[in-house]
């Protein structure tokens, strides 16, 4: 299936102290568990939750493999560097040994301190051919590490390009599923034409979103849904860094009342909880846009998507695709590439989300919850 048996094969220097090829392995079964999962789903929604384990599952096990492969081509090039400098060294200690070694009896007895000091000379150099040969077998161990990352790095080749030809054939076979969907309670249905009017109307994210009530056909079925509880502690709907905080200016000195996060190319968005989809579709300057309600006066904005999921109206669970983001998903040698290594570099897409309760913005960090390293 992968090549998990070769990477657990490698000394213990090769992978790091977090252990990528336990994660890569992690990440396969639970690519495995999804695959069994959609084989047994039945009904549309079934499938649309297996479908969206699949896709997660294929989007943790390229993330292992990509850290785990940039750090195995990191190791090689410090063995590369290490293994340079030795070879100097090396190389000047043997040409002494060979010099000494081939010189006439005569000349060895030269010393500057007499015969006596030719015998510690002598001695030295006996007690340094050990230490020589601990230093060979060494190199010879480095030297076939080496190997085995070189070997590991043209392996994963094929197993890479499997991995993104089967995610993305997964995400058409998302969409597809979500756009068979049916059974979800909703809330209200939309008037196309209503709705039309709002966005032609209106010129401001606030100015449409209190406008929202108007794109129904009928009424709105109210909602006591509260979701307080999550506040502060939902995850950000992708998985990504957080590039520029509420308030912060960007490069052209503007500033947006939300987060924008930096995620990986096509990589899929999901609602973080529980909510009612008021609003999808190209909006203002916004690009793609989903808004959702999870509770009354509270409106969730995801902006900068791709491509969206669902139907206005609709009330959706927690982890619901909403939609994906753009871009291509990267050539096999940028995955290996070390070129910005860690520094979020193949996050190329961004996701704006911006919080609105009682109709103005509030910081997205009252709830949603940011980790350590940023995301």
């Amino acid at each position: 299936m992968l090549i998990f048996s070769i990477w657990l094969a490698l000394p213990i220097a090769a992978v790091a102290a977090d252990d990528p090829a336990r994660a890569a392995q992690q990440a396969a079964n639970q690519l495995e568990a999804a695959t069994v999962t959609l084989q047994q789903a039945e009904t549309a929604r079934d499938r649309v939750a297996a479908l969206t384990k699949t896709v997660r599952a294929y989007e943790a096990g390229l993330a292992a493999m990509r850290a785990g492969l940039r750090r195995v081509a990191h190791r090689e090039g410090q063995l590369a560097v290490q293994l340079k400098a030795r070879e100097d060294e090396v190389a000047d200690l043997l040409g002494v040994l060979q010099t000494i070694e081939t010189s006439p009896p005569p000349v060895l007895m030269l010393h500057p301190s007499g015969p006596l000091g030719a015998a510690r000379s002598a001695m030295t150099l006996a007690e340094i051919t050990p230490a020589l040969q601990a230093r060979a077998t060494a190199l010879r161990r480095d030297l076939e590490e080496v190997q085995t990352l070189r070997l590991l790095q043209q392996s994963a080749a094929d197993t890479l390009q499997g991995g993104l030809n089967g995610v993305q054939e997964a995400r058409v076979q998302l969409s597809a599923a979500i756009a068979d969907r049916t059974g979800l309670p909703r809330r209200f249905t939309q008037d196309p034409v209503r709705t039309a009017i709002l966005i032609s109307s209106t010129e401001t994210l606030s100015g449409f979103a209190s406008g929202l009530a108007e794109i129904a056909e009928g009424e709105i079925v109210t909602t006591d849904a509260d979701v307080s509880a999550l506040r502060g502690v939902l995850s950000i709907p992708v998985e990504g860094l957080l590039l520029r905080g509420y308030g912060e200016k960007d490069a052209a000195g503007i500033a947006r009342p939300g987060w924008l996060v930096a995620a990986r190319p096509r990589a899929l968005v999901e609602s973080p909880t529980a909510a009612t989809i008021r609003y999808q579709g190209p909006l203002l300057d916004l690009g793609n846009v989903v808004i959702l309600e999870p509770q009354p006066d509270t409106l969730f904005v995801l902006s900068g998507l791709a491509e969206v999921y669902g139907t206005m109206g609709e009330v959706i669970p927690a982890g619901t695709p909403v939609g994906l983001m753009g871009g291509k998903n990267p050539e096999i040698g940028a995955i290996l590439s070390l070129s910005g290594e860690g520094a979020g570099t193949d996050r190329t897409e961004t996701l704006y989300i911006e919080v609105r309760m009682d109709n103005s913005p509030v910081d997205p960090e009252t709830w949603f919850r940011i980790d350590k390293d940023g995301n």
